[in-house]
Parts: C-alpha cells; structure tokens; sequence
C-alpha cells in the first residue's frame, strides 16, 4: 500500500469508527451478543460495527470468539 492509499482510506473512515483500541475493548461483549443476533450487537455498539467492516484482523478477532461461543453451546448454531 502507498502512501495515498493509506490516506484515501483514512478519508473514507467512518467517523463513527471505534478504533481497533475501542473495539477490543468491549470484543467480549460484542461477540456474547453477536453469537445471539448480530444486529443487535450492531445497535448497540454501532462504532465498532462499523470497523469491523474495514478491519479486517479485528473481524477475524470476533469471528474466533463467535465459534468459540457458539461452540459453547452458546447462540444460534451451538452445540
């Protein structure tokens, strides 16, 4: 990635936009409430919704702890 690569996607950043720092910060709950329905989560924690859609190694993060969960026996899908 160039450098005006990396400052064209700071520029289409969603003000909204958690961080990675905001976001890992409540991950936990996030993904509890994500591994039961997913808007909700979305709703709730609307920041970090919306970088979970440009961040890629922090999706990946609750991806993990959604299979985690839901093979806990936890929200839709578990065992």
């Amino acid at each position: 990635m160039n450098g005006w690569s990396a400052f064209a996607r700071f520029l289409r950043t969603d003000p909204s936009d958690a961080g990675c720092g905001g976001a890992m910060e409540v991950m936990d709950v996030y993904a509890d409430l994500a591994a039961v329905d997913e808007q909700t989560a979305a709703q709730r924690y609307p920041g970090v919704a919306a970088h979970l859609q440009v961040c890629d190694p922090c999706a990946e993060d609750l991806a993990g702890l959604m299979t985690l969960i839901r093979a806990n026996g936890h929200g839709p899908g578990g065992i």
